[in-house]
């Protein structure tokens, strides 16, 4: 398991930032608390609390402290989610969760990272950059 992440948050906006292609911070900023709120509802148990360990301690609530999702979404529909907390179009959603998602696979390691993906419906990989596990 990797230790926990003392980077000062906004290093892993300017990551998200750069990823993303936004200009500013503040909509880095937009796009980590979206991404992490849809997939802190759709995780449960060690797998949550062990990937908010990893991200800067202000990113711990955005995983755990939403109402668990009452079902599984696909990738489309994820992206969908986050476009309707951020009130931006599906390519602008996209954008948002493969820059966080990505950023995301970076810092939790592998093992961690599989069973974040048993927890989320097939085709999620690809949206943390990775291939879906077989």
């Amino acid at each position: 398991m990797n230790e926990p992440v003392n980077e000062p948050v906004e290093v892993l906006l300017d990551r998200v930032r750069e990823r993303g292609g936004y200009v500013r911070r503040q909509e880095a900023a937009g796009a980590v608390q979206s991404v992490l709120e849809v997939l802190g509802a759709h995780l449960v148990g060690d797998d949550r609390t062990d990937l908010a360990r990893l991200l800067p301690r202000q990113c711990g609530p955005l995983l755990s402290e939403g109402a668990p999702a009452s079902e599984p979404l696909t990738p489309k529909a994820f992206i969908a989610e986050v476009g309707a907390r951020v009130d931006v179009d599906a390519a602008g959603a996209r954008r948002a969760v493969t820059a966080v998602l990505a950023t995301v696979a970076e810092v939790a390691d592998d093992a961690l990272l599989r069973r974040i993906l048993t927890q989320l419906p097939p085709g999620h990989a690809g949206l943390f950059g990775r291939t879906d596990p077989t």
